[in-house]
């Protein structure tokens, strides 16, 4: 019997494959040679601009300051639909560079408001949107997103510029404002950090902290050939929703006990927490909380440091702190030691390690902790809460 001979090349997943690629040929083609649908020249993507906007709008792009252009009409629609948009939103873009998406979303919002510091992007985005048509619904701020105050938005949409991933993240969802959603374009390494789940090899502090105040949902990946100029690695699309229900925790202390936990995140708790340098520093950080309630955390105060080493490594650490307070003994630094091991032993989190937990049980030990009067954040420190929420998101 006759089998049918089957035509590999011409299967559905070679042909979607193939097509793909070409979209992404032609639409990079058109944007790097400047050809918008009535032919004319236009170095913006095709859209809203003319031949006499290119020696206007025609400069050199930087690599080093993460600028790449997303070209690919495919993409940019795609991104549109997934924000789910609605007609009277106030959008928030954080680095427009030339409208290739703003134009999109000023098409779908009520208003767009766009953080571009970058002056030559900025003129060019203000001129391509006029020319739309659409200037009255666009405010345009000329700063560094991360120090400006952004005014009130209902969601983010943005292709954001990858050296400021982990900081606008974090004054995002750490912030005061009330949004609905944040839909971003990450570097895809960076988007698989903050997707992962414990137990996951890329499980991180970084995905933990955000997993305390919002959920984030993976859309599509995108390709590195459908930017301008290519970058070395592809990207990826998320959407990050804030919970509506966050934990009562203070987040500058949250924000350091991740920090001490996931120093070495494939170590077991109990081992963190025997060093003796981090046991000297929270020791003092949990010392000066006390004083400020006239409680101790150390139960002897008799004992001399008579053993050199630990005395130089205890003066080090806490020098310049209130001696009063202070309890620099070799016995106190045992009692205090005893007293965290004993909480991770009676609660099962020794031998457990900071990769494998859920925010849950990170939480429920720092709750443990705080109970018995021994803390991570040092709020003595002038600056110190602003410092920490910002250094929560590094990878």
């Amino acid at each position: 019997m006759l089998q049918r001979r089957s035509f590999h090349l011409f299967s559905s997943t070679v042909l979607a494959q193939s097509f793909q690629c070409l979209s992404r040929y032609i639409d990079n083609k058109l944007y790097h040679q400047g050809i918008s649908k009535d032919g004319d020249v236009d170095v913006n993507g095709g859209r809203g601009s003319s031949k006499r906007d290119r020696s206007e709008c025609d400069f050199q792009l930087h690599k080093s300051r993460g600028q790449h252009l997303l070209t690919s009409t495919r993409v940019l629609d795609a991104i549109v639909k997934k924000s789910n948009i609605k007609a009277a939103d106030t959008v928030l873009e954080v680095g427009p560079g030339t409208g290739n998406l703003t134009l999109r979303l000023l098409e779908a919002a009520q208003k767009v408001v766009a953080v571009e510091i970058d002056w030559r992007m900025a003129d060019a985005l203000v001129k391509r949107v006029a020319d739309c048509g659409l200037e009255d619904r666009l405010t345009l701020i000329r700063e560094d997103a991360l120090k400006t105050e952004f005014p009130k938005f209902d969601l983010v949409v943005a292709n954001i510029p990858y050296n400021i991933s982990s900081p606008l993240i974090a004054k995002l969802v750490f912030g005061t404002w009330s949004f609905r959603s944040a839909t971003l374009l990450l570097q895809k390494e960076f988007a698989r950090r903050l997707l992962a789940n414990p137990g996951d090899s890329e499980f991180n502090r970084l995905a933990v902290n955000v997993k305390l105040v919002a959920d984030v949902e993976h859309i599509m990946d995108v390709s590195k050939r459908d930017f301008f100029p290519v970058p070395k690695v592809d990207s990826s699309v998320v959407i990050i929703r804030p919970k509506v229900d966050i934990p009562n925790v203070d987040l500058s202390e949250w924000c350091a006990f991740t920090r001490t936990c996931f120093c070495k995140k494939n170590k077991t708790l109990g081992a963190t927490f025997k060093q003796k340098k981090k046991l000297i520093e929270l020791m003092r950080i949990s010392e000066l909380m006390g004083s400020k309630d006239n409680t101790s955390t150390f139960q002897d105060d008799s004992t001399v440091i008579d053993d050199h080493e630990d005395a130089k490594d205890v003066h080090e650490i806490v020098n310049g702190a209130d001696p009063s307070r202070l309890l620099y003994s070799v016995m106190g630094m045992t009692l205090f030691k005893e007293k965290v091991v004993g909480i991770l032993k009676s609660s099962g989190f020794e031998d457990k390690r900071p990769s494998k937990l859920s925010v849950e049980g990170l939480l429920h030990l720092l709750s443990l902790f705080n109970q018995n009067k021994i803390y991570f954040h040092d709020k003595g420190v002038k600056g110190s809460n602003d410092a920490e929420l910002a250094a929560s998101f590094e990878l």
